[in-house]
């Protein structure tokens, strides 16, 4: 049998709470799933406590056996797909094995990595190929980077002319008075791997991208490393997320492809105060000194929580702090109602994106959306019905904005020409 959607990684922290997403999805959608990983045990657990979450009897979910260290139970596994959703992380181990078996049987891929190495790599190695099977793969369907990402086109359709630039602002909201860890430990490792490897993405992109994007003016404002934005009335600073490098590949994909304008595209993180924000750029330097040699990884991931002073944990974070961690991201940006002009850029266009639970909760949410829209709008996605492709661009003129606004992933514009 051939199911629609195959969650890989059913058993795992984020995977337990995509299925109780597929479950309520499935209350209102007609499509058929099966949950996949390499414990019958463990799926059984996780379907069954999702079950018990929901109030709904999830025992006759079929279950895959499916392992990263067997590739024949993984092409098994994309035979009976028609899209694969990959929570198992991080991916630079155990993701290209996945989009591999995906790409040969002929499933379409989502994941959810905030991984740039490995989103990159994998458009470098079988985009081709991908567009040859008319294959999907889209990496960075969850929180990253959904919001960005889909949030830049939503703000160039509400521009309806060409973009000068967009800024990002990322406001992550903690629940007061909640203990404990706030971040999962696989996230934490994927990030400390980012950065120890980070001297991989400059050959890398060298080779995906050999010709360089045309400069366009006006030039993109330069900021201060720490500022006080008029914009979002908080101190900002450099966004380390994955966001800026998916919303660029966008971007590069809209001029090569489309032989559109590209923007110039700021990334920041909101902090409350100077202070706080001082003492987040000394621990993330502490962070990337330690990621840069073997013994400093070692550090870092075997006392995860002393040296994220208590932000990570192997057993992650409680369901309270999972449920009450919430973000808002604005997107601001200058553009022209028409085709660019030598006059400075006369409209204005603010995209907000709100939602709840940002790393479990709208995560799932974007993951989910992004394959049920896969599965009944795939013709009005780009190239010839498959390749490598970021979720902005790959969701662009397809419903997703309208879908996860219906499902507390709030997608909000405002334009403002200037006279």
């Amino acid at each position: 049998m051939k199911y629609d959607i195959v969650l890989f990684g059913g058993s795992g922290y984020t995977g337990k709470e995509v299925i109780k997403y597929l479950a309520k999805a499935a209350q209102t959608e007609s499509f058929t799933w099966a949950v996949a990983g390499r414990s019958e045990s463990k799926l059984q657990s996780a379907l069954s406590n999702a079950g018990n979450a929901r109030n709904e009897d999830l025992s006759k979910i079929p279950i895959i056996i499916a392992d990263t260290s067997d590739q024949a139970s993984l092409e098994s596994m994309a035979r009976s797909a028609r899209v694969v959703l990959n929570c198992v992380g991080p991916y630079r181990f155990f993701g290209q094995q996945v989009v591999s078996a995906c790409v040969k049987e002929g499933a379409h891929h989502l994941d959810i990595s905030g991984e740039p190495q490995y989103l990159e790599k994998m458009q470098l190695q079988y985009h081709a190929e991908a567009l040859e099977k008319k294959v999907f793969v889209i990496g960075a369907c969850g929180f990253d980077s959904i919001p960005s990402d889909l949030g830049q086109m939503h703000l160039t359709h509400n521009m309806e002319g060409d973009v000068n630039d967009i800024e990002v602002y990322l406001k992550v909201v903690t629940p007061a008075g909640v203990p404990g860890p706030a971040i999962n430990f696989a996230t934490f490792q994927s990030a400390v791997h980012g950065f120890a490897n980070a001297h991989e993405l400059k050959p890398l992109r060298k080779a995906l991208f050999p010709e360089k994007l045309p400069k366009t003016e006006p030039k993109l404002q330069k900021r201060a490393v720490i500022h006080k934005s008029e914009v979002v009335g908080d101190y900002c600073l450099p966004f380390p997320g994955s966001d800026r490098t998916v919303m660029m590949r966008t971007q590069r994909q809209r001029y090569h492809v489309d032989g559109e304008r590209p923007a110039q595209v700021g990334c920041y993180l909101q902090v409350t105060s100077y202070m706080y924000a001082l003492i987040t750029i000394f621990c993330g330097a502490v962070f990337g000194l330690l990621a840069s040699f073997s013994f400093g990884r070692y550090l870092l991931q075997r006392f995860p929580g002393f040296f994220s002073f208590g932000a990570v944990s192997k057993e992650g974070p409680s369901q309270e702090m999972i449920e009450e961690t919430n973000f808002v991201m604005t997107l601001v940006g200058h553009g022209w109602p028409t085709k660019a002009t030598s006059s400075a850029p006369s409209r204005t266009v603010t995209v907000t994106v709100s939602g709840r639970n940002i790393g479990y909760g709208s995560t799932c949410e974007c993951i989910v959306q992004a394959a049920l829209v896969l599965l009944q709008e795939k013709d009005r996605m780009p190239g010839v019905g498959g390749g490598v492709f970021t979720p902005g661009y790959a969701f662009k003129d397809t419903s997703l904005v309208e879908r996860l606004t219906k499902n507390e992933v709030i997608f909000t514009a405002k334009k403002v020409d200037q006279k």
